[in-house]
């Protein structure tokens, strides 16, 4: 069925529909309207208190680097590099939300006059898809936006799952933009000895028959493409990468185990190479969706053998884990962490994982400055709670935290210690009263 075709603009003529004091959307990860974007950035001086919402924004983010940067304020609640650029200029605010409840931030903390959409070209029937990144939140951004526009864009792949295509009706305005998607490069990368441990103690807890959620990095790069050895993977997932791709063009990954969504890859959205976007391109085999629905645990339960896989910045000797900064300096975002712990250890079989080098760089002394920490310094957030982590895995091993006294916890972290970190570790267990 048709549908009406709303008027079309220059992305600066989208761009002046923006004045003083509003809220605008301009989108998430890979599906941003750049050249909407780009263009209100260059009207800077003509504008003040304008807040931006977005999230996990690849670079340049022009609103940083205009005539007058600040007329902008960035609003998120999941910080990449441009929004922590713009956090340490003064010139954002950050909210704490599990991605699996993202739609809370739709629907009450940012709620825009205007949304500046990246979508892909419209079908036969008059429907774009929300593409790449968009799907996992722009559903409840258009319920709550009186003013929509398109970027359309050809570079934008069309996915389809979940309320993933909307009519060109849904928007108020069109811009025809194509803006190549931000890439990263996909590929084997080369692990060194730590990740290669790293990897090796999780892939020989991965039975064949799993379903996966794994991120990115060089331990998940090292476990995902490790995996080519296993039989009927299963994929259900936050981040659909480049290694996860390969694994379904080699049959790795056929979906046959699964019970939530069977015969599809479930992701919320897809960040990787050019190669990556025109698989995903009109490939049936995938089910995208928002993020309240991928990423919620009981959905996430539903497949047995979930495997989940995520990292830290720190965890102290109570089993605490700081994965979205240090101190009160935010780093990224709550994210899907928890939702996949939980999920995944609800699931029959299921197991989830912190992975991590034991040691990030060194003390003003030139010690090792060992990230399993007796406590963390002063205003750190706590990510995921004690009661909540399953296995940690570090270069010198893994263990089962959950089922551990506190006491014989701390032991276990202590061991998965760099050697040089553990007798001040020791130490300080005692005084703190664990030994």
């Amino acid at each position: 069925m048709a549908t009406q075709i709303p008027p079309e603009l220059t992305p600066a003529q989208a761009a002046a529909l923006v004045t003083s004091g509003q809220k605008v959307y301009i989108g998430c990860c890979t599906s941003y309207a750049r050249a909407i974007a780009d263009a209100l950035a260059a009207r800077s001086e003509e504008l003040e208190n304008v807040t931006i919402g977005c999230s996990n924004i690849i670079p340049p983010m022009t609103f940083l680097d205009c005539a007058n940067p600040d007329a902008f304020h960035i609003s998120t609640y999941f910080m990449g590099y441009e929004e922590r650029r713009a956090l340490k200029a003064g010139r954002a605010d950050f909210t704490s939300v599990h991605l699996g409840q993202v739609d809370t931030w739709c629907h009450e903390t940012f709620l825009p006059d205007i949304a500046f959409l990246d979508v892909s070209l419209p079908d036969e029937n008059g429907f774009v898809s929300l593409s790449a990144s968009g799907c996992c939140m722009h559903p409840y951004i258009i319920e709550e936006t009186p003013t929509v526009v398109f970027q359309i864009n050809r570079f934008s792949p069309y996915v389809t799952g979940l309320d993933t295509l909307v009519p060109l009706s849904a928007a108020q305005y069109l811009v025809r933009a194509d803006v190549e998607k931000e890439t990263i490069p996909g590929g084997v990368m080369e692990a060194d000895p730590e990740t290669a441990a790293m990897s090796q103690y999780i892939l020989d807890e991965i039975p064949d028959g799993a379903c996966l959620q794994i991120g990115i990095g060089g331990v998940a790069n090292a476990v995902t493409y490790g995996l080519r050895t296993k039989n009927d993977l299963g994929c259900h997932t936050e981040m659909m990468s480049d290694a996860l791709m390969v694994l379904m063009q080699e049959g790795v990954i056929n979906n046959s185990r699964p019970k939530f969504i069977p015969h599809r890859s479930v992701v919320g959205f897809a960040f990787g190479s050019k190669a990556l976007y025109e698989f995903l391109d009109h490939n049936e085999k995938m089910y995208f969706g928002p993020f309240p629905v991928v990423n919620h645990p009981a959905n996430i339960a539903q497949n047995e053998n979930m495997i989940s896989i995520n990292t830290a910045m720190s965890i102290d000797l109570f089993g605490q884990v700081a994965a979205e900064g240090i101190g009160p300096h935010q780093f990224s975002g709550t994210g899907g962490q928890g939702d996949y712990i939980r999920g995944a250890q609800m699931s029959k079989g299921g197991k989830s994982f912190l992975a991590f080098k034991s040691t990030v760089g060194q003390n003003p002394d030139g010690s090792l400055k060992s990230r399993i920490v007796p406590y963390f310094p002063p205003a750190t957030i706590v990510t995921t709670p004690r009661s909540d982590v399953q296995y940690v895995v570090t270069e010198q091993g893994v263990v089962n935290l959950k089922p551990l006294t506190t006491r014989d916890r701390a032991r276990a972290l202590i061991d998965l210690a760099h050697p040089d970190c553990r007798p001040e570790l020791v130490e300080a267990a005692k005084k703190l009263g664990i030994f």
